[in-house]
């Protein structure tokens, strides 16, 4: 059983109660109305996919139903920490 750390509730809780959101940090387009279609499809569907640590959205959905960031070692699947949406992470990527 994995426990998360909820930067929200301030609490540890069963993996269960959180779903996966995507890649953390993408820089959304200002003007989207002016991409082309290779440069939207390029945004929408196109995500790195790191062997080691990576930064990724989750959704507490069965608590306080919100978003929150988590730095996750996806050789180790080690979650190494959790943050607020809008602040950066501690671990960049060589620490761990």
């Amino acid at each position: 059983m994995l426990l998360i750390y909820c930067p929200n509730c301030l609490e540890y809780r069963e993996e269960e109660e959180f779903s996966y959101g995507g890649e953390a940090h993408i820089a959304r387009p200002l003007n989207p109305e002016t991409l082309s279609d290779a440069q939207w499809a390029d945004y929408l569907f196109f995500r790195t996919n790191p062997r080691g640590i990576h930064h990724e959205m989750w959704y507490h959905a069965t608590g306080c139903r919100r978003y929150f960031n988590a730095t996750r070692n996806t050789v180790t699947y080690e979650i190494l920490e959790t943050y607020q949406v809008g602040t950066q992470p501690q671990i960049t990527g060589t620490e761990a």
